[in-house]
């Protein structure tokens, strides 16, 4: 039986050329979705889906074909900046010492969250309305860093009195004391004194 044989009444057989065309959907895809977290985590909310676009080196009907509104294309990249910080756990736990771990997830955790800043409104409008779904960022944060505390004070070298939540807690003291002020330059070295605290006394 050839492909024509196979096909339903109505609808044309399959061509070579469709595994490609999906091929360069995914891949235009996920260079928007780069291209969002370039433009949203170096300017403000009134970054347009245009400058997406340009930065990503496609058309805005493109763009538009991927993600057919502001919301859409924001919920999408939240969502993969999310699971690209979580999942980047295990990876530097087994190159790292969990200390020194540690630290690289909270500099990647600092990066998340300047991406989020610039879709911050957006994110707020669309959680408010449920528009956007509502994720549970903060349980999976504090869960991974659940995973860095129990190595760390397995090897000694992080306290063993910690709670992961008041990490968490600290870590949010931390970010929002560096945006209220807007003082970004900050966080590196404050992010230094939160793994300075978690070392044993």
């Amino acid at each position: 039986m050839t492909a024509s044989d196979s096909a339903p009444p109505g609808r044309p057989a399959a061509t070579p050329a469709a595994r490609p065309a999906r091929a360069d959907a995914r891949r235009n895809r996920e260079k928007l979705l780069a291209a969002a977290r370039t433009v949203f985590s170096s300017t403000h909310e009134s970054a347009s889906l245009e400058a997406v676009a340009r930065e990503a080196g496609v058309g805005i009907g493109t763009l538009y074909r991927h993600f057919p509104t502001r919301e859409a294309l924001v919920e999408a990249l939240y969502a993969a900046e999310l699971d690209a910080v979580v999942d980047s756990a295990p990876a530097l736990l087994a190159a790292l010492p969990p200390e020194a771990a540690l630290r690289a997830w909270l500099e990647r955790y600092a990066a998340f969250l300047a991406a989020k800043r610039g879709m911050s409104e957006t994110l707020r409008a669309g959680w408010a309305s449920g528009s956007i779904a509502t994720p549970v960022t903060r349980e999976r944060i504090t869960a991974t860093l659940a995973t860095f505390l129990d190595a760390g004070q397995q090897t000694g070298t992080l306290r063993a009195d910690l709670e992961p939540e008041e990490v968490t807690m600290m870590l949010l003291g931390t970010f929002l004391s560096t945006q209220a002020v807007n003082r970004p330059e900050k966080t590196a070295r404050l992010l230094g004194l939160v793994v300075d605290a978690l070392r044993p006394v």
